[in-house]
């Protein structure tokens, strides 16, 4: 029987493929390195501090500049931020009007309180005042005023002996001068490094307040954020008109103090301006765009029915 082979046919040029043969167990695996990539780091631009402010009510960004430009109130939720005490005066008095009083007048030490001296001096470098108030004679519009404005900043608007005699003294000043006098608060209340002292400016603002409304003169207290303690408890609670920005929180002592206090749960926005508005405690409240007009139509009524006194007297 005939065997048949069959002849392999093969298209084009055969290539034969070399034998692959792994390398020993005991030899060293080397490998080309990947090429690094260009380590040219990608620029961040840099926002520089202070140009962006965070509401902290609505959370909105706001530019700085913009926010100076509309007094420190959010154009959004119009929420009020902490101003300062100069800035203050310029939003209410006329330009150049105002004249400060007792600008060089600086606390002592009477208790010797530990540091207090040092905390006064940071205080006073940090913020160019050279207590927690300004007091002085300006023109809101037609009319002359004695102004005191207490800045928050300066060792939270505390009141010592310092606050409480500048504010005396504008008093008598507006007294003595037929003016009438407007006091705008923040505080934290009186200043424990001066002890029994502090408390007494308490006593001796009031008193000349008292003799103040002998003479028929108009006194306004403008409460802002905050104000508590032996402010309220004193010059900030007996105006002929008390007035309040938006928000702010006012009382004597902390909710949480007069919770544990009383143990009894607080009604909503208890302290709040709107609550205290409510229940009697202050007559309006007044957003800080407003409140330089405002301030003119009052006094415009004030002084009038004033004058009708005096005349009719």
């Amino acid at each position: 029987m005939a065997t048949t082979s069959f002849t392999k046919k093969s298209l084009g040029l055969e290539s034969i493929e070399p034998a692959v043969t792994p390398p020993p167990a005991n030899a060293a695996t080397t490998f080309a390195k990947k090429p690094k990539l260009s380590s040219s780091k990608s620029k961040k631009k840099e926002i520089p501090e202070g140009l962006w402010v965070k509401c902290p009510k609505c959370s909105t960004m706001l530019y700085d500049k913009e926010l100076d430009e509309n007094l420190k109130v959010c154009q959004h939720c119009h929420h009020h931020f902490p101003i300062g005490a100069r800035e203050r005066i310029h939003s209410l008095v006329e330009t150049c009007s105002f004249e400060e009083m007792d600008a060089q007048m600086t606390s002592l030490d009477p208790l010797q309180f530990p540091s207090y001296l040092e905390k006064i001096a940071t205080y006073q470098k940090s913020t160019t005042f050279k207590d927690a108030v300004i007091t002085g004679i300006g023109k809101i519009g037609p009319h002359k005023v004695a102004l005191g404005v207490m800045d928050f900043s300066f060792l939270g608007g505390s009141m010592g002996s310092v606050v409480g005699e500048k504010l005396t003294r504008l008093i008598e000043m507006g007294t003595a001068k037929n003016l009438p006098v407007i006091i705008i608060s923040t505080s934290g209340g009186a200043r424990m490094y001066e002890g029994m002292f502090s408390l007494m400016q308490m006593a001796k603002t009031c008193g000349a307040l008292a003799y103040h409304g002998k003479s028929r003169l108009p006194y306004i207290s403008i409460l802002t954020h905050p104000t508590y303690a032996g402010v309220m408890a004193s010059f900030a609670s007996v105006g002929d008109l008390i007035l309040s920005e938006p928000g702010a929180m006012i009382g004597f002592a902390g909710p949480r103090v007069i919770k544990d206090t009383t143990q009894s749960e607080l009604p909503a926005g208890f302290q709040t301006a709107e609550f205290l508005l409510e229940h009697g405690l202050i007559d309006a409240i007044v957003p800080r765009k407003e409140m330089k007009d405002r301030l003119v139509f009052y006094l415009d009524f004030m002084l009038e029915a004033q004058k009708r006194t005096a005349a009719a007297s």
